[in-house]
């Protein structure tokens, strides 16, 4: 099934990706507006936050998102703003990266983007979640999304670039639309900040 990354899929892959953005366009655009507005009026500015990620074969790219962290200094958890909570809790902050989308630096369905800075710390098996365009939402986000460990998250992105195809994806869309329709009814106060990725522990052991 690997085979379907470099094949026929990847081109088809792409244009399910624009008919999918511009077709939802006026939904997810007018969601976004509305979100931006609320950034801007509780929150203040800047709306966007945007940072360097990794994309297809490591490439730096922009990412886009709604800003949901206080600046300044200090931990995520203590910066996190009660509207950013809300935003996380929906993904309403990812809509942003649609725009990403259209630009050709992500696909809707893919491992997520990570900083730039992450690329020397993954173990070769690792560093193939980079043989894929990243995407907004990916078969490590609906399968425990921050509340599992860096190395099952990697894992799960490697499983996703090996079955990668029709199948896969539209699975991935039906479980990520069934998140966010639950998210409201769901506790804990939205999802874990994950820590910062410093390498795996059996790549530090081996060093």
């Amino acid at each position: 099934m690997g085979c379907m990354n470099r094949g026929p899929y990847r081109a088809i892959k792409r244009g399910l990706d624009l008919l999918a953005a511009l077709a939802l366009a006026p939904l997810w655009g007018s969601v976004l507006a509305l979100a931006a507005l609320a950034v801007r009026l509780f929150d203040g500015a800047p709306v966007l936050f945007t940072q360097e990620r990794a994309g297809l074969h490591g490439r730096p790219f922009r990412i886009l998102k709604l800003r949901t962290m206080r600046q300044g200094d200090g931990p995520d958890e203590q910066r996190m703003t009660r509207l950013g909570r809300l935003l996380r809790a929906t993904s309403i902050d990812e809509l942003p990266q649609l725009v990403n989308v259209l630009r050709g630096e992500m696909s809707v369905i893919g491992p997520r983007p990570l900083p730039v800075a992450y690329l020397p710390l993954y173990t070769p098996a690792q560093a193939r979640r980079h043989d894929v365009l990243p995407g907004v939402t990916g078969w490590a986000q609906v399968n425990g999304r921050n509340a599992i460990s860096w190395e099952r998250k990697f894992e799960l992105d490697v499983e996703y670039v090996e079955r990668m195809g029709f199948a896969m994806d539209c699975k991935i869309a039906a479980l990520t639309l069934w998140r966010l329709a639950t998210a409201p009814f769901r506790r804990g106060g939205g999802e874990p900040i994950m820590p910062v990725f410093e390498g795996s522990k059996k790549t530090e052991e081996k060093c």
